[in-house]
C-alpha cells in the first residue's frame, strides 16, 4: 500500500471527524475520526492485498460468464420488471399515510427536474447552474395565468413548458462559445437574474410575497386537493417524460449529444450541427423544467422566489450526479433517494444532514462515476 492511499484515508477520517465535532464534541469526534482513519487504512490494505495477489484465468471468465448469465436474464424479463415495478408504484399509496405519500409525490417532481438536467448535463455535457431559472419560469407562467384569466391547469401545463423552453433557447444561444467554467458562470447569472426579477417586480410578480390562490388541476366532478391525486398525477408525467427521453437518446439526436459530450471538435468535424444540437438539449431540458414548475404551483397552489434559487439548481443536480451522468434511470434514482433519505433521517435531528453529507463525500470518493453511472 502506497504512501498517499494511507495518507488519504488518514485525511478524509480526520476530515469527517471535523464535521462531526460541533455535533458530538471532542471526544467523540476524535474517536469517530481515529476509527474512520483506521477503518479505511486496514480496507486499502486488504484491497491492496487482493490485488496483488496472482489472477488465475478461469476466475475472470467465471466472473465474466456470471456477469453475461446475469445481464441475460434481465433482458429476458425486462418487461416483468417493468410491469412489476409499475405495479408496486400504483398500489403502494394504499400501504401509506399522507405524509409518506406527499414525500413521494415531491422525489417524482425532482425526478421530473433531473431528468430534464440530465439532457444537458449527462447527454450534451453542458454545465446547466441556471436550470432553477427554468423551474421558476413555468412555475410563475402558470401562477400569473391562472390567477389573472383563469387558466385551467391542463392548458398551463404545455404553455409553462413551451414558454421556460424559449428562454432555454435564448439561453443556449448565449451560450453557444462557452465550455466548461465559463458556461456554469453565465448559467449562474441568469438563475440570479431570474430571482432578482422575481423579488422585485411588485407589481407583477407579488415580490417576497409571492402568489397565492393558483388555481388546482380539475377534471370533470373531481379537483385535485388529496396528496393522492398528485401523486398519480406526478407519476404520469415522469412517465410520459422519461419514456420520451428514453426513446430520444437512442436516436440519432441522443447519439450526437453524446458525441459533443465527449469531444465536440470531433463531432463537428464528422457533420453533427453542434449549434442547432446544443440548442436543443438546452430547450428540451428547460421545458421539462417548465412543466415541473407548473405541477409545483398547482400542487402548492403557492409560489414566491425562495422556491428557485441557485441552491435548488445544486440540488437538482446534485440528484444528477449521485445516480449518474447519462443515466436516465440514475437520475430518476438519485432524485428518489436525496428527497426520501433525509425524510427518514429526520429522528437524528442534528446529525441527519451530517450523515447524509458524509455518505455523498464517500460516495464520490469509491464511485464517482455515480450509482448508475458507467465508468469512462
Amino acid at each position: 500500500m502506497s504512501l498517499s492511499i494511507l495518507k488519504n484515508s488518514v485525511l478524509i477520517g480526520l476530515w469527517l471527524g471535523l464535521l462531526a465535532l460541533p455535533f458530538m464534541g471532542w471526544q467523540d469526534a476524535g474517536k469517530l475520526a481515529a476509527t474512520l482513519a483506521l477503518g479505511g487504512v486496514l480496507w486499502q490494505g486488504v484491497t491492496a492485498g487482493a490485488r496483488s495477489k496472482p489472477i488465475h484465468a478461469g476466475k475472470p471468465l467465471f466472473r465474466t460468464r456470471v456477469r453475461e448469465i446475469g445481464y441475460s436474464l434481465v433482458q429476458a424479463n425486462r418487461t416483468a420488471l417493468f410491469v412489476g415495478g409499475a405495479a408496486l408504484f400504483l398500489i403502494l399509496p394504499l400501504f401509506l399515510n399522507n405524509y409518506y405519500i406527499d414525500i413521494l409525490s415531491l422525489a417524482g417532481l425532482y425526478a421530473l427536474l433531473a431528468a430534464g438536467l440530465n439532457i444537458t448535463v449527462g447527454y450534451a455535457g453542458l454545465l446547466d447552474l441556471g436550470y432553477a431559472g427554468f423551474y421558476g419560469v413555468g412555475a410563475y407562467v402558470y401562477a400569473l395565468l391562472s390567477t389573472g384569466i383563469g387558466l385551467s391547469f391542463w392548458l398551463g401545463l404545455p404553455l409553462g413548458g413551451a414558454i421556460a423552453a424559449a428562454f432555454g433557447v435564448i439561453l443556449g444561444v448565449i451560450t453557444l462559445r462557452l465550455r466548461g467554467d465559463y458556461l456554469a458562470i453565465v448559467t449562474l447569472g441568469f438563475v440570479q437574474i431570474v430571482y432578482l426579477v422575481f423579488n422585485n417586480w411588485d407589481s407583477v410578480t407579488n415580490g417576497p410575497n409571492g402568489i397565492l390562490n393558483i388555481g388546482r388541476p380539475a377534471l370533470p366532478g373531481l379537483t385535485f386537493r388529496q396528496p393522492i391525486h398528485f401523486y398519480y398525477l406526478v407519476l404520469l408525467l415522469l412517465f410520459l417524460v422519461v419514456t420520451a427521453i428514453h426513446r430520444l437518446t437512442r436516436s440519432q439526436i441522443g447519439r450526437a449529444w453524446i458525441a459533443i459530450r465527449e469531444d465536440e471538435l470531433a463531432a463537428s468535424a464528422m457533420g453533427i450541427n453542434t449549434t442547432r444540437m446544443k440548442v436543443l438539449a438546452f430547450a428540451l431540458g428547460a421545458g421539462i423544467a417548465g412543466v415541473a414548475g407548473v405541477f409545483f404551483a398547482a400542487k402548492y397552489s403557492f409560489v414566491s422566489p425562495e422556491s428557485f434559487t441557485f441552491l435548488e439548481s445544486v440540488r437538482v443536480l446534485s440528484m444528477v450526479v449521485l445516480g449518474g451522468m447519462g443515466s436516465l434511470p440514475g437520475a430518476v434514482l438519485g432524485a428518489f433517494l436525496l428527497t426520501v433519505l433525509p425524510e427518514l433521517l429526520r429522528g437524528l435531528a442534528g446529525y441527519r444532514m451530517l450523515i447524509f453529507g458524509a455518505a455523498l463525500v464517500v460516495m464520490m470518493i469509491f464511485r464517482p462515476q455515480g450509482l448508475l453511472g458507467k465508468r469512462h
